[in-house]
């Protein structure tokens, strides 16, 4: 049980990292999307980039405070 509990406060960190990552990308690179696919899906005008920073810094937030959960319940389990 405690080792399931180790994984998953793993991958709930490794999830608020990459999320909280690529938010702090698209802060300095927005036109990434058009960048990496050529597809301009707000014909250049940044508000799906803008829409995904939130989302993703929203996610990565979530994420962490889980983990915090997750890590808590896990120490008060060990001891």
């Amino acid at each position: 049980m405690r080792s399931y509990g180790v994984l998953l406060f793993r991958i709930e960190v490794a999830l608020a990292v990459l999320t909280g990552v690529l938010g702090v990308l698209s802060l300095f690179w927005r036109d990434w999307i058009e960048a990496l696919t050529g597809w301009s899906p707000d014909r250049h005008s940044g508000s799906v980039e803008f829409g995904l920073i939130a989302v993703l810094l929203i996610t990565s937030v979530s994420c962490a405070a889980v983990a915090r959960s997750t890590r808590r319940r896990l120490v008060a389990l060990s001891g």
